[in-house]
């Protein structure tokens, strides 16, 4: 007489092989979120390096005798980084929740609409400090400027 049905080594194999098979989608989707929070984690650490070290090029480039101040225009706070004896300057404020640059005659007024963004950052404080200086502030954490020119080389 023949037996009707499966044998149960069957049911076992295919029971065994769909384990393997959750446990690789597990292992793909974890996999997946890791690599998503790490590329987040990296992509905010380049942007607090971009705005920090934007500003801080800026200045040292432009490293002259009263070439960084800061005024208020329009109502905002905006650091000025004068581009030599040349009379233009780079205007750097606030707008909207980004930061952006501005870059005209030192007598003329800024032009938000025509200003390139460099970075978001809710935060923008310039504060100038009696020992010369230049404390800016943005969500990305603090860069202090202090102008070297005219100094002796110790």
């Amino acid at each position: 007489m023949k037996q009707s049905g499966r044998s149960p080594v069957i049911y076992f194999t295919i029971g065994i092989a769909a384990l393997f098979l959750a446990g690789f989608f597990l292992l793909v989707s974890f996999g997946a979120s890791t690599y998503r929070d790490i590329v987040d984690s990296q992509d905010r650490n380049n942007q607090t390096r971009i705005l920090l070290g934007y500003l801080s090029t800026c200045a040292r480039a432009n490293d002259t005798q009263g070439s960084v101040t800061v005024e208020e225009m329009d109502g905002r706070c905006v650091l000025v980084i004068a581009d030599g004896s040349t009379g233009y300057a780079f205007r750097l404020y606030q707008k909207d929740g980004v930061l952006v640059e501005d870059y005209g005659r030192l007598d003329t007024q800024i032009t938000p609409d025509m200003a390139m963004e460099i970075g978001e950052t809710a935060l923008f404080q310039v504060e100038e400090r009696e020992d010369g200086i230049i404390s800016v502030r943005t969500d990305a954490g603090e860069v202090l400027l202090h102008p070297r020119c005219g100094q002796e080389k110790e």
